[in-house]
């Protein structure tokens, strides 16, 4: 009697090895010094045929021959090193060279690691296994990451809810309290509390977004100089209740520019956020915009946008980190500054608009930041 035959039993996942080399007694040579590890062993006989198929290996190392013809090892690695989505596989190098001068290249060429020709099969083995170990914290931390980020997504759609609830009835009290009761006072600080929290929520789904490249720019022609006015306009309340002046300095003509409307006004609005936190009571916070000379004629507009506070200023070492979302904790507990993801996100939206943005000193007091478009 015949009796089917059972379905194979199901193999979990094995470390993926990808051995490079154009020669096919080499390729089988460290693939056998292999075999006793169980490892899955693919095979690729030149640089552009695994950049060709590394999306459909998906290895967890690769073990690459530097002396190739067309498109050496080194070029390969440099190749991949560039490429997000490949830069964290672990590459080691086999090389007949042994000069200080072909070390160097690898590693400029982002090399994890090397192995002399011949190759020692208990060297190998014990590279592949160490590389290993690296890809697997690497493939664990980004599995830790992106289930924070996640959680961080949840709770912020979550809380979408309660802060449009408060916020319909934060207006509904604006509504009816007199004008210059404390209540109305009271309702204001409020009412700006609850658009900051709405704002922040928003630039971590943004930030999230360009991260990923998902986000994509709604450019619109509109005025900058009119744009500026308006975020300004809505920011006076502000600046009367926390006792400074609110100042624009602006050329009389106004500039076409194609921008985001929505991204940017969030941009000048956060710059001004930063400076209310900085600065003094009585002091003058001025945001300036300035034109190109050839702006008027050029074929892509450009201007200069600053908001110079009188605050306690940026210290040299911290004007390129504050807008570095991973320099936050850090900045916090050196200086105690309010730092926070605004400028990060200020980043993120000037740089995807091909401008720049940097921090200067306010002389004699206070500090400069500065957007180039």
């Amino acid at each position: 009697m015949n009796h089917p035959t059972p379905p194979p039993t199901a193999v979990p996942n094995l470390p993926h090895i990808c051995i490079v080399d154009d020669n096919l007694m080499a390729r089988e040579v460290i693939a056998d010094l292999l075999s006793t590890e169980g490892y899955e062993v693919s095979l690729a006989s030149s640089g552009p045929e695994i950049i060709e198929r590394i999306g459909d290996i998906k290895p967890d190392v690769i073990l690459m021959d530097v002396m190739m013809p067309g498109m050496s090892g080194y070029d390969v690695c440099r190749l991949l090193k560039q490429e997000k989505q490949w830069q964290h596989i672990p590459i080691i190098l086999v090389t007949a060279l042994n000069g200080r001068e072909d070390m160097l290249q690898g590693l400029n060429a982002g090399a994890d690691e090397f192995l002399s020709k011949p190759v020692n099969g208990s060297e190998l083995r014990a590279r592949v296994r160490t590389m290993l170990r690296i890809k697997h914290q690497y493939d664990a931390l980004q599995s830790l990451l992106q289930l924070r980020e996640d959680l961080s997504h949840m709770l912020i759609h979550d809380m979408r809810t309660p802060l449009t609830v408060a916020m319909l009835y934060n207006d509904f009290v604006l509504r009816r309290v007199q004008d210059g009761s404390k209540d109305k006072e009271y309702a204001t600080i409020v009412r700006s509390s609850l658009r900051s929290l709405d704002n922040f929520m928003d630039e971590v789904l943004t930030v999230a977004k360009m991260e990923q490249g998902a986000l994509k720019l709604e450019l619109t022609e509109t005025g900058i100089k009119a744009l500026v006015a308006q975020v300004v306009e809505a920011n006076l309340e502000a600046a009367e209740l926390r006792q400074f002046a609110l100042l624009l300095d602006a050329p009389e003509d106004e500039l076409p520019v194609c921008l985001d409307v929505s991204l940017f006004k969030r941009v000048i609005d956060n710059l001004l956020s930063n400076a209310y936190k900085f600065a003094p009571e009585g002091s003058v916070i001025t945001i300036r915009l300035r034109y190109e000379a050839t702006a008027v004629n050029a074929l892509r507009p450009s201007f200069r946008l600053q908001v110079l506070d009188e605050g306690p200023g940026i210290a040299p070492e911290d004007q390129t980190r504050i807008f570095n979302k991973y320099e936050i904790v850090t900045l916090k507990k050196k200086s105690g500054r309010q730092t926070g993801l605004g400028l990060a996100f200020c980043k993120m939206v000037v740089e995807a608009h091909g401008g720049r943005i940097f921090a200067s000193a306010n002389t004699p007091k206070g500090a400069i930041l500065t957007v180039e478009l």
